[in-house]
């Protein structure tokens, strides 16, 4: 199948921390040619990614969740006016290797129109990507049972506002203090420094008004987020 047989042509931007992720992306889905899929601009951070997206105005924006700068829930933020706008809205769709029910949900409450894993084929990803142009709203399969949950059912869980306080990475260091790991290693898995770590953890210390990591660890367990 064609851009000539299908008629339809989408303009992407992709927003992912890592190049050589969007070096295969691009290979697997931009070929406009016979995908319809026109990569625009790429971006590795927040900041990035909003000059990028207002630059280019995409139809579609693939979007990972875990990103430097706030992760994809902050993109989606600093976003809004342009996925408001009456004429020609800027559509996310959320791309990541986390299949965990508070990234999807923290993306979903942001404005993102879906959520796909990273183990999609290029072909899946390609009509996701037109669906989300068209206004639908795409899921991997199992990821739609957390939307269900979090969104129909009576019983949902509120919105948790002291949670919402912390940007994607205040919550993913958050929960690695809470789960006993040390600066250093934090730092390691997260591919940040170690000062850096620090830094995160005196916000989310001063926006939770708590006083030490044990404190920390208790609002995490009680939380459930352990």
């Amino acid at each position: 199948m064609t851009e000539e047989t299908t008629g339809r042509h989408v303009r992407v931007v992709l927003v992912d921390d890592h190049r050589m992720f969007r070096t295969g992306v691009q290979a697997e889905i931009g070929q406009t040619e016979s995908t319809g899929v026109e990569v625009v601009g790429e971006a590795a951070d927040v900041d990035q990614a909003i000059t990028v997206i207002t630059a280019t105005r995409p139809e579609v924006v693939l979007l990972d969740v875990h990103l430097p700068g706030g992760g994809g829930v902050e993109v989606l933020r600093r976003s809004a006016a342009m996925m408001a706008a009456a004429e020609n809205p800027v559509r996310f769709l959320a791309l990541s290797v986390s299949d965990a029910a508070e990234d999807v949900i923290g993306v979903i409450r942001g404005g993102a129109r879906g959520y796909v894993t990273k183990t999609i084929t290029g072909t899946d990803l390609v009509d996701s990507i037109f669906r989300v142009q068209d206004g639908d709203a795409v899921f991997s399969p199992r990821l739609a049972g957390f939307v269900l949950d979090a969104f129909a059912s009576t019983d949902a869980p509120p919105v948790d506002e002291d949670m919402d306080r912390l940007t994607q990475r205040e919550r993913e260091v958050l929960r690695l203090i809470a789960r006993g790991y040390a600066y250093k290693e934090i730092a390691k898995q997260l591919f940040i420094s170690v000062k850096t770590v620090e830094s995160h953890v005196s916000a989310v210390l001063r926006k939770l008004q708590l006083s030490n990591r044990h404190e920390l660890t208790r609002w995490a367990t009680a939380r459930r987020l352990v």
